[in-house]
């Protein structure tokens, strides 16, 4: 790649990868000789870039007009555009596309590739599934270095695809049949992970539950072997799992729920409360299932925070349907909700149903809203002592943030040596969505990792060697125009393309996640 040429990394609409475009790799001179290097511009400055690289999510048409006006922009200011993510993945050959480059869902590790085909005018376009012997493949290998957006956080996806065949659902055109990774290959990530300062886990996948069932294993083997990995003071968070595949593993998940060094925390996405609704869903379960999972969790795992998704307005709801919901919600008062208006995704099969007018889903939707902000859930926990890890700082900066035994943020005063550890508090404050906790004396924050964190922007997975400034980097020489300078770090060429391709598959990670919690 020519050096001199520029690329801005866009991801969905949130800045989900300020952790890539802010590190040290947003500078990249060349090293002496014919070879060249490639730069990375800050994430809010894009007009200095030649090349955009925009990521996509189809879950909601405001995502997918935010990426083509994003689109049309890059091609008004002249820029060379590669495309990525699902929306390209499902209708490559939609007007707006059209003579663009395009990274698929499970091509993400060759981005480096299609980057310098667009680059030299070419139009690249990588779409096809990864196979090995006739099983489908998940997605880039997991041991890539990457860029963390927060150090102390692994985030780590266990399997694309998922098995449902939800008629309002466009990701699964994009992202296909499940596929897992083996459970060898996830416990040596998290294992390295724990060795670069991270003290919190999280699992993620479209849906975590169905993991395993493609290559003859299962959710909870995969978590009892992770469980050995963690150290004391770290913990682990599960992300989605839809209810059919975690009624069978009930009994065991309880159980890992209740391990001290996870969270008890499981986001089941129920969608509505009316098996009508769910059948015309296809969603492969019925509300009893739902409220089965639900009541005995609630029972064995005391103080569980189950977090559920609903849609409001799906083609055919009635009115009884809606309030079947609205009982739902009264009788569980679940403390994360995320309610959606329903939206027609075309080519999907809900889009040529009947639909619910538009007022009305409005009107669902904000009758919903006013009732989850009707109760406050965690009132009755002010005046415990709990114990937190903390591993952020709040958005107004005042606070960091951590979460308890149940994955609830608690916000505690900003004093660096808590960043990291496990500290104990008193809760003296709650919120609609926080607690508030004060340190309590003479009590010691307990250093949960077996390492130092990485700082913030280096990168995970690369080896070093000291050099003879105090440095350090690779012992060979700086003089090879094989060799790019990364900060401290002196990188051959081929380490850098899979270092840019480990942190766009972390980002693509990130961007996985925000389109979750925001459906």
């Amino acid at each position: 790649m020519p050096y001199g040429v520029m690329a801005w990394w866009w991801w969905d609409y949130l800045s989900v990868c300020d952790g890539f475009s802010r590190s040290a790799m947003q500078s990249l001179p060349p090293s002496s000789g014919a070879a060249g290097g490639l730069n990375i511009t800050q994430l809010y400055d894009p007009t200095d870039a030649d090349l955009w690289v925009l990521n996509s999510c189809t879950v909601k048409n405001p995502a997918e007009d935010h990426f083509r006006n994003s689109i049309k922009k890059a091609q008004e200011q002249q820029k060379k555009v590669v495309v990525a993510g699902c929306v390209p993945q499902a209708q490559p050959r939609m007007d707006y596309l059209k003579g663009l480059s395009i990274i698929g869902v499970q091509q993400i590790d060759r981005v480096v590739e299609v980057v310098d085909e667009a680059i030299k005018g070419h139009s690249v376009r990588l779409l096809g599934q990864k196979k090995d012997g006739g099983r489908r493949l998940g997605g880039a290998r997991l041991d890539l270095p990457k860029i963390r957006k927060n150090p102390l956080i692994e985030i780590i996806s266990i399997n694309t695809g998922c098995l449902n065949a939800c008629t309002y659902c466009k990701t699964k055109h994009a992202r296909g049949d499940l596929a897992s990774y083996s459970i060898e290959e996830l416990v040596e990530r998290a294992r390295q992970s724990f060795q670069e300062g991270v003290c919190e886990i999280w699992l993620t996948s479209e849906d975590t539950g169905a993991y395993g069932r493609d290559i003859g294993t299962d959710l909870p083997t995969l978590l009892w072997r992770l469980v050995e990995e963690i150290p004391e003071g770290a913990m682990l968070r599960l992300g989605m799992t839809n209810p059919p595949y975690i009624l069978e593993h009930l009994e065991e998940m309880a159980k890992i729920l209740n391990h001290p060094r996870v969270y008890g925390f499981l986001h089941v996405p129920v969608q509505s409360a009316s098996d009508s609704v769910l059948m015309d869903m296809k969603r492969e379960y019925c509300i009893d299932d739902f409220k089965k999972v639900v009541d005995f969790l609630k029972e064995k795992v005391p103080g569980v925070t189950i977090a559920t998704d609903l849609i409001c307005g799906f083609p055919g709801e009635t009115e009884g349907d809606f309030q079947e919901t609205v009982e739902l919600v009264k009788l569980y008062r679940f403390p994360s909700l995320f309610i959606n208006q329903f939206y027609p995704r075309p080519g999907t099969p809900a889009a040529k149903m009947e639909q619910v007018p538009a007022y009305v889903k409005k009107q669902r939707t904000k009758e919903l809203s006013q009732l989850f902000h009707s109760y406050n859930p965690y009132d009755h926990e002010v005046g415990e002592r709990q114990h937190v890890l903390v591993t952020e700082e709040s958005f107004d900066a005042q606070y960091y943030v951590s979460h308890n035994k149940f994955y609830q943020q608690v916000l505690v005063p900003m004093r660096a040596e808590f960043k990291g550890k496990m500290i104990e508090v008193d809760i003296y404050e709650a919120g609609k969505h926080f607690l508030k906790g004060r340190p309590v004396e003479d009590s010691k924050p307990f250093t949960a990792s077996i390492a130092a964190p990485l700082q913030k922007g280096e990168v995970s997975g690369l080896k070093q060697e000291p050099m003879a400034n105090g440095f350090q980097g690779p012992s060979s020489s700086m003089s090879s125009p094989s060799h790019l300078l990364i900060g401290s770090y002196s990188v051959d060429r081929e380490v850098l393309k899979k270092l840019i391709i480990g942190v766009t598959l972390a980002a693509a990670i990130l961007s996985y996640i925000v389109e979750k919690l925001y459906t």
